[in-house]
């Protein structure tokens, strides 16, 4: 338990957007929060939450809870990933390409900081559709959740690795 605990602390976590949501009742109006965030270790593991409650920093912190139980491995090969992918969700769509070195997370609001948290330094990626930070998030996480090692894609293919990695290049 004193491990996790240690581990939490090194977490990247970043909160999207909170939304104010009214609901009308006999004495007026009542307000509650939710909190859109996204929890990771910088290393290549990354999940996102939304929490829910009555004041704001509860609504973080229970997004950061769930966050953190919804992190999941990704595949980084360097400081990017290892090759191009379209992450999708409902009516928005991530196009994901590498990034040379040194060029930096080409990428805007929401789509950043899932880059930022997983620990992926240089990749461009480009927004089609909807621009919903709940959907792109979606969008940008079942990208890189589709991602695989080339020995993984090599060994299915069955090909050599240095194959995979001289046609990738190319």
């Amino acid at each position: 338990m004193s491990e996790r605990v240690g581990e939490r602390t090194e977490l990247i976590e970043k909160v999207i957007k909170v939304n104010r949501v009214a609901k009308v009742v006999k004495g007026g109006r009542r307000f509650s929060f939710n909190a859109l965030v996204v929890v990771g270790d910088g290393k290549g593991r990354v999940g996102y939450g939304l929490g829910k409650a009555n004041e704001v920093t509860e609504a973080v912190r229970k997004g950061i809870d769930r966050a953190t139980k919804n992190m999941k491995p990704v595949v980084i090969e360097g400081r990017t990933i290892p090759y191009g992918v379209v992450g999708r969700f409902g009516a928005s769509r991530l196009v994901m390409k590498p990034g040379e070195e040194g060029r930096g997370v080409v990428a805007a609001g929401p789509v950043r900081a899932v880059f930022e948290c997983a620990g992926v330094h240089d990749i461009s990626a480009k927004r089609l559709g909807s621009s919903n930070p709940h959907n792109l998030i979606k969008a940008a996480l079942d990208g890189l959740y589709q991602l695989k090692t080339f020995e993984e894609v090599a060994l299915g293919r069955g090909i050599p690795v240095e194959r995979l990695r001289a046609a990738q290049g190319a």
